[in-house]
């Protein structure tokens, strides 16, 4: 358990210095510098360090490591419950991002701008754990660095399933965000987390379970056995199909029309007349109300039948 100790003291110590970054860049930067730049930047990097030591702690600890799947997701949970508390709003996922670019939560400017923060915040998170992982303080990170060279895709069934599953994890994570959008961060922030544990749980086995295309790029997009353009079909295109089809279930779904921000997140305003109506003027959210699931299997199973007829295309040419 020596292994598991050291890699729950790294959690602490990523968690406390995206903290420290935090602060200093509110004290430093301009609100808009701080919300569209650092505080995405703090997130991605506190997320990608997180999930890599997490992933790394699943590969290892079924054979070497004394304990099961069970202790990996209790920590999963635990994480996540801390990430929803220290992330002081920032998301950390493109997909989040597009939604409130969609909303017309943020701009152009403001949402490349985050974009781009989460890619070098990933990036970063991911040079951070390689260099942790070189100093082999633990038996797991002795094993990591002999086998890093030989890391295999994480995609373990076929591209049309692999992609469903993403798009179906990304819209139920969506989904529950949307519920939770009027409730307090004491209920919101484990019933997230608890979301997340059990979408990795179920899917864990057959992609990975990403349902974030950031930590995806920056955690399996360099390992052996999936062309890029497989990469990009399951963990580019099915998380943003799956927010997408969470838009297309029509009634109670995503609206095009009358307002133009939602209520999430702790965050209300109205313009009228534009974006999509998440969040009536009333302060109600449409989610709150009996939900059409049935409608999503047909959407996502014709959507991702269509990518992977255009890249079998695409390959056979």
């Amino acid at each position: 358990m020596a292994g598991l100790n050291v890699s729950i003291a790294f959690f602490f110590l990523v968690v406390g210095a995206c903290q420290v970054l935090r602060q200093l860049s509110k004290r430093l930067l301009s609100p808009g510098a701080y919300s569209c730049l650092a505080r995405e930047l703090a997130g991605s990097l506190q997320l990608c360090t997180s999930c890599l030591e997490l992933r790394m702690l699943f590969e290892i600890s079924l054979w070497g490591g004394g304990f099961g799947p069970d202790v990996v997701l209790t920590l999963l949970f635990l994480l996540f419950v801390v990430h929803g508390a220290s992330f002081d709003g920032a998301s950390a996922n493109p997909t989040i991002c597009l939604q409130e670019f969609l909303l017309l939560e943020s701009n152009l400017a403001a949402t490349a701008a985050k974009l781009l923060a989460q890619g070098v915040g990933m990036g970063m998170g991911w040079a951070v754990t390689k260099l942790y992982w070189s100093w082999e303080l633990t038996h797991f990170h002795l094993i990591q660095n002999l086998i890093a060279s030989e890391c295999s895709s994480s995609i373990h069934t076929s591209l049309h399933h692999a992609a469903f599953v993403e798009g179906t994890c990304s819209f139920f994570f969506h989904l529950v965000l949307l519920k939770l959008c009027q409730s307090h961060l004491m209920y919101r922030v484990p019933a997230l987390a608890a979301t997340v544990t059990f979408l990795t749980y179920t899917a864990v086995p057959f992609t990975g379970a990403f349902f974030n295309p950031a930590l995806a790029a920056a955690t399996t997009f360099h390992c052996s056995g999936s062309s890029f353009w497989d990469y990009v079909q399951v963990y580019w295109l099915g998380p943003l199909a799956g927010e997408i089809c969470l838009g297309g279930t029509g009634g109670q779904g995503l609206a095009w029309g009358a307002t133009g921000k939602a209520e999430m997140l702790g965050v209300t305003q109205t313009i009228p007349g534009k974006g999509l109506n998440l969040c009536l003027a009333s302060g109600r959210c449409p989610f709150l109300s009996p939900f059409p699931v049935t409608r999503v299997i047909p959407l996502l199973s014709n959507f991702f039948n269509a990518i992977s007829m255009w890249g079998i295309g695409k390959n056979s040419s």
